[in-house]
């Protein structure tokens, strides 16, 4: 895969965090994740691939662009083949409410190499490279904790787990405070902070729990890229979610798969910050109609990271849309 291609990936999470940073904290989660999807859209389109979305915004008769098994890009026949593993906005509700830690992620490997299955839920453990190996959902989230704390050469009172506030979690958040080991609960946007568990200083050692399987798969990317480890189990909401899983080359539903396993081959690992959170500063806005960002760019072939602190003149930027584009219509 073309290493070229990650700078082209970068503008395009770039457009798609600038076009739905004017919504921060306005309220509207659909309004602003529309405005992502859009900007996102355009931008996949100006790229030399035949780009194929087998984690995006829904399935078919559920998303009206960037759905499971959308074309995207130029598809010139001499184009390279791509799969795109991808979240317009991942954090809808942190960015409605101004919250921290919300992005605009993209993940991409040659076809073939990202698990594709319906949008459903995905149980979920992810760490940093030191606890490589020591995780497994075959543990109980309390085995986790003490072997992540082992890995770490911690105590287990000093090790921090993020788990998204949910009524499911109620039972392992209790089990965990009755181990002594610290908890941070979260409202959205479990990307970012799987992505700090690699980061030593971030204060975050695990993340734990049930949340949406297409955040999964590009959390596996990510943290393939960074030398972490992760592991997770699609959690069926109906038959029907079954069944059409099947029909998507699944055959095991009960399956735990590992990084590698959602994550094949040479992976890229491309967000830019929408608010401020422990991985990226968010959109900020300055004088004359400009704007900075800060994005990260990451390979798994060679581990290199790179940040990328980026000046926009948006007056020169066509795809920047306004927000009044998408309130005034309901969208």
């Amino acid at each position: 895969m073309d290493k070229n291609l990650a700078l082209e990936f970068v503008r395009v999470t770039e457009m798609a965090a600038l076009s739905c940073s004017p919504l921060t904290g306005r309220g509207d989660e659909k309004a602003a994740d529309q405005a992502a999807v859009d900007s996102m859209r355009r931008g996949f389109d100006s790229i030399d691939m035949r780009g194929r979305v087998v984690i995006g915004e829904g399935e078919r008769d559920e998303a009206p662009m960037l759905y499971i098994g959308e074309e995207v890009g130029r598809r010139e026949l001499k184009d390279p083949e791509i799969d795109i593993a991808l979240d317009p906005l991942e954090g809808t509700t942190i960015c409605a409410t101004g919250g921290a830690g919300a992005l605009s992620v993209v993940a991409v490997a040659e076809k073939g190499n990202f698990l594709f299955a319906p949008d459903t839920y995905m149980e979920k453990v992810a760490v940093g490279p030191k606890a490589y190996g020591a995780v497994s959902l075959e543990k109980s989230p309390v085995e986790n904790v003490i072997s992540v704390a082992e890995a770490l050469s911690k105590r287990v009172q000093d090790t921090t787990v993020v788990i998204l506030d949910r009524p499911r979690h109620v039972e392992m958040i209790n089990n965990i405070r009755d181990l002594g080991a610290k908890i941070r609960l979260i409202s959205d946007g479990d990307i970012s902070v799987a992505l700090a568990a690699a980061w030593e200083d971030s204060g975050i050692d695990i993340l734990l729990g049930t949340g949406g399987a297409p955040e999964g798969v590009i959390t596996a990317a990510a943290l393939k890229c960074l030398g972490g480890d992760f592991k997770g189990r699609l959690k069926w909401r109906s038959e029907d979610e079954k069944s059409r899983a099947l029909k998507m080359g699944v055959t095991d539903l009960d399956k735990i798969y590992s990084r590698d396993e959602l994550a094949k081959g040479d992976v890229m690992f491309v967000a830019t910050g929408v608010t401020d959170g422990p991985l990226l500063k968010g959109v900020r806005t300055l004088s004359n109609h400009k704007a900075r960002t800060e994005s990260i760019v990451m390979r798994s072939k060679t581990e290199t990271v790179r940040r990328i602190d980026a000046l926009h003149n948006l007056s020169k930027k066509p795809n920047a849309r306004r927000p009044e584009e998408y309130v005034d219509k309901g969208l």
